[in-house]
């Protein structure tokens, strides 16, 4: 199945792009998401523990990735 993954700020920065695509096994999970994308060029500056959203909704590590959903790691935001 394809996931389709977002990167923003930092994070797209580091890896050269503001979204790639992943090809991952049926039953895939946000951390396994998390994991092939810490295989990419520069992945490792993403921490252990980012704030993900699926199809624009929070989720946790042990959530399922389904076919054609859209998968957004966020970077911390800071402000004042």
């Amino acid at each position: 199945m394809t996931v389709r993954v977002l990167l923003f700020a930092s994070y797209a920065d580091a890896l050269g792009a503001s979204e790639v695509a992943l090809d991952l096994p049926a039953g895939a999970r946000v951390a396994d998401v998390l994991a092939r994308v810490r295989t990419l060029a520069a992945g490792k500056r993403i921490p252990d523990k980012p704030l993900i959203a699926v199809n624009q909704k929070y989720a946790r590590d042990d959530q399922t990735v389904s076919e054609s959903d859209e998968v957004a790691i966020i970077p911390p935001v800071a402000g004042g």
